[in-house]
């Protein structure tokens, strides 16, 4: 919610930040109002994707969660952290296998290590996990 505050920092940030936010329903997407004034506020700097499972379908024909969304953005995202980019995951520890399933699968179908990828990106500090 950074860009929403309008701190100081704001105004110098250069980057992007990319909001991937998983929730059952539509109705039940936190600070949408939010989030979308800041995507027209800040396009160059913000950009937003839900994964809506209840509401949308994965390119199997499942429900889409978090891993799904991203993945159909692998090939960006990975080239974001390659440049630097960090990646940060909150919310139920249970969300977690499955992202690093499918961060596994990108990485064996890329020729690239998933656990010495994950350990690089570890000791750059640019991966970060914040689950309950």
């Amino acid at each position: 919610r950074f860009f929403g505050e309008d701190p100081p920092a704001g105004n110098v940030y250069k980057g992007q930040a990319w909001l991937f936010l998983g929730v059952a329903n539509s109705d039940a997407l936190l600070y949408d109002d939010e989030w979308q004034s800041v995507k027209e506020k800040f396009p160059d700097n913000f950009r937003l994707d839900y994964a809506l499972s209840r509401e949308q379908e994965n390119k199997k024909g499942g429900k889409m969660y978090i891993q799904d969304k991203v993945e159909e953005y692998a090939d960006e995202v990975f080239t974001k952290l390659d440049n630097g980019a960090h990646i940060y995951f909150c919310g139920l520890k249970g969300m977690m296998p499955g992202i690093q399933d499918m961060l596994k699968s990108v990485c064996e179908a890329k020729g690239i290590s998933y656990d010495e990828w994950l350990k690089g990106l570890k000791k750059a500090k640019q991966w970060h996990v914040e689950v309950y």
